[in-house]
């Protein structure tokens, strides 16, 4: 039995984030804090060519640098983060925005079958989110001054969060079938 089309645009979706993630977080952690928009760039521009509506997929896309770079801004002003690799404090780097980017992009794709359950959205972000910052600052791509604040606060802004991108992206993607 052959995979449907949808089933491979979600885990080369899946696939395409984590590569990003990496990239985004070891080029930041290395002194290299350009890499991971340049790798986004060159994930991100070929889904939004392929996209059923790319107007919708590049407004996915700004929401969530939009929405990435404010939270994470708030959190560095408020002590609770600091970010690796060059840039102009507190504001969030280009990298991380980036990696909002790319997170935004799977809210339409590899995570598409959460947007029919917003309360298990809701408690995957709660753990997943503090995670991933957690492994950015254990791999040197942030700095967590105190940890314990910082990562409950990240649990409850994604908690808000991700249930909005979700939304968003099925808005998005509904205006387009209209």
């Amino acid at each position: 039995m052959k995979p449907s089309r949808d089933t491979l645009l979600m885990v080369v979706n899946f696939v395409a984030f984590q590569v990003g993630w990496f990239a985004c977080v070891l080029g930041a952690a290395r002194g290299w804090p350009l890499i991971g928009p340049l790798v986004a760039l060159a994930i991100l521009a070929p889904m939004a060519w392929t996209a059923p509506s790319p107007r919708g997929f590049l407004l996915l896309l700004a929401a969530g640098a939009l929405v990435g770079f404010c939270w994470d801004s708030t959190l560095s002003a408020a002590g609770l983060m600091q970010f690796s690799g060059g840039h102009l404090a507190p504001f969030a780097p280009p990298w991380i925005v980036a990696l909002w980017m790319l997170f935004a992009s799977t809210c339409n794709r590899s995570l598409r079958w959460l947007q029919a359950s917003l309360p298990l959205a809701i408690g995957l972000a709660v753990i997943a989110a503090p995670l991933s910052y957690l492994a950015g600052a254990r791999l040197g791509a942030l700095h967590l001054p105190r940890p314990t604040a910082g990562l409950v606060a990240q649990a409850l802004g994604w908690a808000v969060i991700l249930p909005l991108l979700l939304r968003l992206a099925r808005r998005l993607d509904t205006a387009e079938a209209r």
